[in-house]
Parts: structure tokens; sequence; C-alpha cells
């Protein structure tokens, strides 16, 4: 079954997630803002400016009333977008060459990127001072769900340092994105590849060590993007110029501000998440240049996602960056 059939499959469920558009009063002009039906691929402080743009009251100087939702999982925001159920969606940009490759007559289009890197680190059950990649070389690691860009970016890396994934390293691939933290501490694995913030967690509780980040060794990715449709693009472009200028301003506040005032920021959105992790996690992010300054998503990136997509296995046919990427708003954000 087609990528692009199974995400119409579950179209109604998304639907149902997520609220239907309305309008709120714009902050700066007092005119009536526009309603934006945001979906993300997951909740995670990942996305820090996002969160940043939400809380600061950047979208609604914008004038826009942005909703948010998590879809959790790339099929379910995909299709939140293609069923009309969302206006934009945050995921990765590999789900737009998979809808261009069945022949979508409205394309999914990448027209400004929030992430610049892999957020996910490798993990270990002791400190490791000196870690090198041969130290995976017939160990067991607890990985990610196979095609999924977390796995495609992991094996990579292997394979750049020298390894031959499933060969030199085994890969147990069976277990919940969830409960992968909870498995590696219940003995399972040598090493496990986590997102944040898991893996600060199990390092405050002494139950496993970051000794190395996937987004450092793959280097610069179209990681996390905002997409819409061609159709959307053509016939609400002040919209989309208006969110990407809010994007670029939260973008700029993430770099200029400190560890400590993104997390005062982000804090309501997680409020489940202690101080002590918090600050750990944006630490850790920051430092690895995580997230990008300006929403233009450039060739290059996308050239090295290709690349690391074809090792996996997992792009059949090449899509031309320009069919599935849009700078134009991004431009103009940045000439403002």
């Amino acid at each position: 079954m087609s990528k692009l059939i199974r995400f119409l499959l579950v179209a109604g469920i998304i639907a149902a997630l997520l609220v239907s558009a309305g309008c709120g009063q714009g902050a700066d002009t007092g005119q009536e803002s526009t309603k934006v039906r945001l979906a993300e691929v997951t909740h995670s402080i990942f996305y820090a400016p996002q969160y940043v743009a939400l809380t600061q009251g950047i979208f609604e100087k914008h004038g826009l009333d942005v909703e948010l939702a998590a879809a959790f999982g790339g099929d379910k925001t995909m299709t939140a977008l293609l069923s009309d159920s969302a206006d934009v969606i945050l995921m990765g940009s590999e789900a737009t060459m998979y809808v261009a490759n069945q022949d979508a007559n409205d394309l999914a289009v990448n027209f400004a990127q929030l992430t610049q890197r892999d957020g996910s680190f490798l993990v270990s059950r002791q400190p490791i001072e000196n870690f090198s990649w041969d130290m995976l070389k017939g160990k067991v690691l607890l990985g990610q769900r196979k095609g999924g860009m977390p796995e495609m970016v992991s094996e990579y890396v292997q394979y750049l340092n020298g390894l031959e994934p499933h060969k030199d390293v085994e890969i147990i691939q069976n277990v919940e994105f969830q409960n992968l933290g909870p498995a590696f501490a219940s003995g399972t694995g040598d090493f496990v590849q986590l997102f944040e913030p898991v893996a600060s967690a199990m390092e405050i509780a002494g139950k496993g060590y970051v000794i190395a980040s996937m987004g450092k060794e793959s280097g610069k990715l179209p990681y996390t993007v905002y997409i819409t449709k061609e159709s959307i693009i053509d016939d609400q472009p002040e919209t989309i110029q208006k969110f990407t200028d809010a994007v670029y301003e939260a973008q700029q506040w993430v770099n200029s501000h400190s560890i400590a005032e993104i997390a005062d920021a982000i804090q309501p959105h997680f409020s489940d998440t202690d101080r002590e992790t918090m600050l750990m996690v944006l630490n850790r992010y920051k430092e690895q240049d995580t997230w990008a300054t300006d929403p233009i998503l450039d060739e290059e990136e996308y050239h090295n996602l290709e690349a690391v997509m074809e090792y996996a296995g997992e792009l059949t046919n090449k899509v031309p960056y320009e069919k599935v990427v849009n700078t134009e708003f991004a431009r103009k954000a940045m000439n403002k």
C-alpha cells in the first residue's frame, strides 16, 4: 500500500483530533486575526522556537491565531494536511518527497525550516570518555522504527564511521518509541538511541549516559520543517508569509536569549518536565546548533537528506529540490 493511500486512510481519525477554523483578534492591528490550524508530528522540547512563538505572542503580533494539535506520527501528520484537517504541519521534509513520488495533484511543500539537525543521542550503560563508533561492533543497539528518520540517520552515521548496520551491530527495532527508555533501563541492549528529554532524564537517574549526538555526526538536515499544500500557498500567500515572519522572529528570539529564558518561555507547554531536565535538554540542543537561525531550507541540507534516505533504501526516486521547497517566504521574512 502506498504511503499516500495510507495517509488518507487515517484521515477521519485526524479530523476528529483537530478543531475546525475560526477567527480571533490580531494583537498588532485590532483586525480579525487569521486562524491557522497547526499539527505537529509530536510534542517535544526539540521544537522550542515554536513554543516561544506561541507563549511570547509572536504569532499574534503577526495577525495569526495559531491552534496547535499533536498528530503523533508522521503518517497521521501528513494525513492532517492532505485531508484539510490542518493548514500547516511540522514534521520531517522527507514526507514531502514521499507525497511527490505518489504523483499527488496538490503537492506538500516545505516553506520554513525549524530544526537543522537530528535530535537523538546515543546512550550507553556506563560513561565512556573517549567514545568511538567501533565500540558498537558486536553489541546490541536498541534502535528506532525501520524507515523512520531517526533510524535512517542512525544507520547512516554507523556507515560513515565504518560500520555495517545489522551486520556489525545488532539493532532491535520492535520496541515502541515511548518504551525505549524503560526497556533500556530494564536491561535490554548495550546502547540505545534516545530523544530528549528521555536521554537527559536517564542521565539524571544514573540509568544511562549520553556519549554521542546523531545530530552532530550526521551533519545538517532539514529535520523538521513547516509544510503546507501548494494550493494553500496559491490561495493564502499572505497567511503563509505572516506565519514565516513569526517563525523567523521566534528563531531570532531563541538565538539571542539564554537557556534559562528559553526554559521560562516554553515551560507552559511542558509543565510535567522538571527544570533541571529542561535546562539540560535545552543546553544540549543549543550547544549542537539544533535550531535553524533562519527559515531557509537550503539545497545542501536537502541533498544531505537525500543521501541519508538513499542509503536506507527509502528514496525510490529523487525529487527535485525546487519541486517541494519554496524559499520565497523565508527570504522575504529575512529581508523585512
